[in-house]
């Protein structure tokens, strides 16, 4: 995809690229430090495009007013009150629109456009040392491509996590950490980490000592299970970045001989005693690439990976699924439907792990779906195949 602009009287064109799903831009005009943030505003609103030709910290500045100016009719107090007047709207109408509401926050805030070069820098005055952050997103580039100075942002904090990493548990006095990729959804909610270290192993790992991790994302999940000394995992995923991610991740730990990484959609071949699943959590259309690990279209991965696990599981082997309720506050999901299908693919619940979120979400009561967060449940649902004993 590129994208067209004016400028000093010659027609100009790059690369587009955005992982927010947000198309090529139509109207753009050039932006430098004398643009006021006022008419920066109007003109986002209006739908016109600003490719940035100043100070690149100026236009940080720049971004951070848009910000201000977009927020301007939801501080806190008045969001308060917007919230107390709205306790007669369903969950389900709170929640798309403030999925509405923040679709237009970003189409907004996406309007301030940065011009990288090919080898990942940037030729704006005081512009940082951007190209192993861009380079680890977007991979080798052969020509100059145009970004939102937001998503470039997100690349750069992604970076600094990715060198930083989310620690997840300690070995020997040493603390474990999980190094996440860009666009590799990161592990920074550790509740669900607790439940699959304290939840009781099943009896056929003593039998046969192998475990499947569906969708494994940073591979998290099969580390855990091999510091619970499962001797052999195999996790999953159709997603390139976190199959490459996973395996950066295994091999920095040096679990290799312990957990294979494989290219599939769900489950690989054969049975495992252990089948493990941390799907998307709530039933709903993602708005870009990045938003696949939070939104299932329809439950599409939960409801496959249930069908399916009784096909992959060895006799008085489990299957874990670990899946918050929030769906079910949020009137995207009921608790009915999902034991149905637990039914229906021949498992039945043989124990539930349950635990409570402490995201800083959870304490927000500013936040448009604080009602909902606030009775979030995060949940290991030990699954078996009906009629087998346990």
């Amino acid at each position: 995809m590129t994208i067209h602009w004016d400028e000093a009287g010659q027609s100009c064109a790059a690369k587009w690229h955005s992982e927010n799903g947000i198309g090529s831009h139509k109207k753009i005009q050039i932006g430098d430090d004398t643009l006021t943030a006022d008419i920066a505003y109007r003109m986002a609103c209006e739908g016109t495009a600003i490719l940035y030709r100043g100070d690149f910290q100026n236009a940080r500045q720049l971004l951070q007013a848009l910000v201000r100016r977009v927020d301007k009719p939801s501080k806190k107090s008045k969001r308060v009150d917007r919230i107390e007047k709205d306790k007669t709207k369903s969950s389900l109408d709170t929640f798309n629109l403030h999925r509405l509401s923040q679709s237009q926050r970003a189409r907004i805030l996406g309007m301030l456009l940065i011009q990288v070069n090919a080898d990942h820098t940037i030729s704006l005055r005081r512009a940082p040392d951007v190209a192993q952050a861009c380079l680890e997103a977007y991979g080798d580039q052969n020509e100059s491509y145009v970004i939102s100075l937001r998503e470039l942002l997100g690349v750069i904090s992604a970076h600094e996590w990715r060198k930083k990493g989310v620690p997840i548990l300690a070995r020997d006095d040493e603390e474990i950490r999980i190094h996440p990729h860009y666009g590799v959804f990161s592990p920074i909610r550790g509740e669900y980490i607790e439940l699959v270290l304290k939840a009781p192993l099943p009896s056929a790992l003593k039998e046969n000592s192998t475990a499947f991790d569906i969708g494994v994302g940073t591979g998290v999940l099969s580390i855990v299970l091999a510091m619970r000394e499962i001797k052999k995992i195999i996790g999953t995923d159709q997603d390139d970045r976190a199959i490459a991610c996973a395996q950066e991740n295994i091999d920095r730990l040096n679990l290799d001989n312990q957990i294979e990484i494989q290219k599939r959609h769900l489950f690989p071949e054969g049975n495992a005693a252990l089948v493990v699943c941390n799907p998307p959590w709530l039933p709903a259309r993602p708005s870009s690439s990045l938003e696949h690990a939070v939104y299932d279209p329809d439950s599409q991965m939960l409801k496959g990976f249930l069908s399916q696990l009784k096909d992959h599981l060895l006799p008085k082997g489990e299957g874990w699924l670990i899946l918050s309720d929030l769906a079910e506050h949020l009137g995207l999901r009921t608790r009915e439907e999902l034991l149905a299908w637990i039914e229906t693919a021949g498992l039945k619940v043989i124990a539930r792990l349950d635990t409570k979120p402490q995201h800083q979400k959870v304490f927000d009561k500013t936040d448009a779906l604080y009602k909902a967060r606030s009775q979030e449940t995060t949940s290991l649902w030990r699954l078996a195949i009906s009629g087998n004993t346990h």
